[in-house]
């Protein structure tokens, strides 16, 4: 649809539904083409599609190294400087893991998550940028760009909105979102964070201009185990279990819409003392953390951005120096 030079396009993507909002002249073309470079993108990075690189990467794996085009690469060299600066809280390997944990067969016993960490670790994965090539070092291992690739396009798609010289636009790609600009009006952009155990309420809401948003958390994917126990469906590639960090969900806000991305899961997994140390090699980057007691902790960029809901009390911490 379009009216008064506002344009708007939702279609399915990535596993998930994507929608675009852009306003100027050329903003109906800006949309066919992030359409078109969305596509694009999900053919040479999903895992799911035997022609894509990832695809063609992880049969390889533990035999040879192959050729990737130059957004895979820039993709897995994102994803692997995150899982630097993260300590491998973030790991694009834990595909295993995440299988064994999502199966049928009830709680994998302790040598199954053994069996499945040894397949595991992003020190695995060797990229060589000259001749732009990534191997995996072990058969059965693989690579899964889920934690990164959404805001990955995101920020494809930002980039295609300036290029036909949109100044005001948004971008969301299941809950990953990207703003360019501020409104048409000047003002700020909202966006709402899920309440982690309310369907259908917000916590909070934020107010922002020129960023990205990003949260993870298990209100919309917890797993219950058999014995009836809730149990994150974000592994911590650390130990090979179900994240257990004393949050409910981590919101990320910053320039680049990857690095919110990886960074969301990545704290997630560390809990709000080591995220903390985490965030802080970020700089710029913000964050909103909710624990298990419904306590919203925001860092001090966020304090005049961030609405909290009716009853919701908030504390502002400040950033700690990595």
């Amino acid at each position: 649809m379009r009216t008064a030079g506002k344009a708007q396009k939702t279609y399915l993507g990535m596993s998930t539904v994507i929608s675009h909002t852009a306003y100027g002249i050329r903003a109906e073309k800006a949309l066919e083409a992030a359409q078109k470079e969305t596509r694009r993108l999900e053919g040479l990075l999903s895992r799911f599609l035997p022609g894509s690189d990832i695809a063609k990467l992880n049969r390889a794996a533990g035999r040879k190294s192959v050729r990737l085009s130059r957004e895979a690469f820039e993709a897995l060299s994102a994803g692997l400087a995150c899982s630097e600066n993260t300590d491998g809280y973030f790991d694009m390997t834990v595909g295993p893991l995440v299988r064994l944990w999502n199966g049928d067969g009830g709680t994998p016993s302790r040598q199954a998550v053994g069996a499945a960490r040894e397949l595991t670790g992003f020190s695995s994965l060797r990229l060589q940028k000259r001749g732009r090539t990534a191997g995996l070092s072990k058969p059965g291992q693989s690579v899964d760009l889920g934690g990164i690739g959404k805001g990955y396009a995101a920020d494809r798609v930002t980039e295609i909105f300036r290029k036909h010289g949109i100044s005001s636009a948004f971008t969301d790609f299941g809950g990953n979102v990207a703003a360019l600009g501020a409104k048409p009006d000047g003002s700020p952009w909202r966006i709402g964070i899920r309440h982690p155990l309310r369907k259908g309420e917000l916590i909070g809401v934020l107010s922002i201009v020129n960023r990205s948003v990003v949260t993870s958390g298990d209100d919309q994917r917890a797993v219950t185990g058999p014995d009836g126990a809730r149990r994150s469906h974000i592994i911590d590639p650390r130990t090979g279990m179900p994240a257990s960090s004393g949050l409910l969900s981590v919101t990320v806000v910053a320039e680049c819409s990857a690095i919110a991305d990886a960074l969301a899961t990545a704290l997630f997994a560390a809990g709000l003392r080591e995220g903390m140390r985490y965030l802080a090699r970020y700089p710029g980057t913000q964050a909103v953390f909710i624990d298990r007691d419904l306590s919203v902790f925001i860092t001090g960029g966020l304090a005049n951005c961030f609405q909290a809901g009716e009853g919701v009390q908030t504390t502002v911490i400040q950033e700690e120096n990595s």
